[in-house]
């Protein structure tokens, strides 16, 4: 893991700290390169293969270094003293879980308006995904559980980066769009029990998507609008 006082490679510190932060609907930040465009082919030619839709915890996936290495950054210390500055919070308590999204199947469950787990402080969502032409299936910051009522919203394309106070008014979610959607989303949470658990229940909605009885159930499931 990158240590807190080695210089960033791939990340855009100056870009990251440099990012305002927004109090309306609730503290958001948008920063458009988190990872400059230049090393797109390089990243996201070691990122990970994702078969299916929903997503995975990182420990359950296999990548190459130049991916390996941006995940080690936004593990790192220094990307949390930096998005500590940015809430003026200390995460200094609160581990980091991450987990990535590679595909979505365009229906009516994907995407749906949730506020986040109560686990979670902050949540750091970054684009993977080499393009995205569509209208649709773009990450929208919401102002309540309508994903219609838009308060900001951006494609998930690769560098682009939100990061997010979690609370009972973090509405956010996406319409639903058939597509190759990479994204991974790092939360520090608060507990090391809530990152085991995260990871496990990840890793075995792995495991089930690749018994075909299984995947059919999960695929055809409501998402739930409890937080957990």
């Amino acid at each position: 893991m990158a240590s807190a006082e080695a210089p960033f490679q791939y990340l855009d510190e100056h870009a990251i700290a440099a990012a305002p932060l927004n109090r309306d609907p609730y503290d958001y930040a948008f920063v458009e390169q988190a990872i400059p465009l230049h090393f797109r082919d390089r990243v996201l030619a070691d990122a990970p293969e994702i078969p299916d839709r929903g997503s995975y915890a990182m420990p359950s996936l296999r990548y190459g270094p130049a991916f390996g290495r941006v995940l080690d950054e936004l593990m790192s210390v220094r990307f949390r003293r930096l998005v500590e500055a940015k809430f003026d919070i200390d995460l200094s308590n609160y581990p980091p879980v991450a987990v990535m999204m590679g595909n979505t199947s365009g229906r009516y469950n994907e995407g749906y308006a949730h506020t986040d787990s109560k686990h979670k402080i902050i949540t750091v969502l970054v684009g993977f995904t080499r393009s995205w032409p569509y209208e649709r299936g773009r990450l929208r910051v919401l102002r309540s559980s309508d994903r219609e009522d838009v308060a900001f919203e951006f494609a998930p394309e690769f560098g682009r980066m939100l990061m997010f106070r979690v609370g009972e008014n973090s509405w956010h979610g996406f319409l639903p769009q058939k597509g190759q959607r990479m994204s991974l989303q790092l939360c520090y949470v608060d507990s090391e029990w809530y990152v085991k658990r995260e990871n496990w229940r990840h890793q075995w909605s792995a495991v089930a998507k690749a018994l075909p009885v299984l995947h059919k159930i999960i695929d055809l499931a409501p998402r739930r609008l409890g937080k957990v």
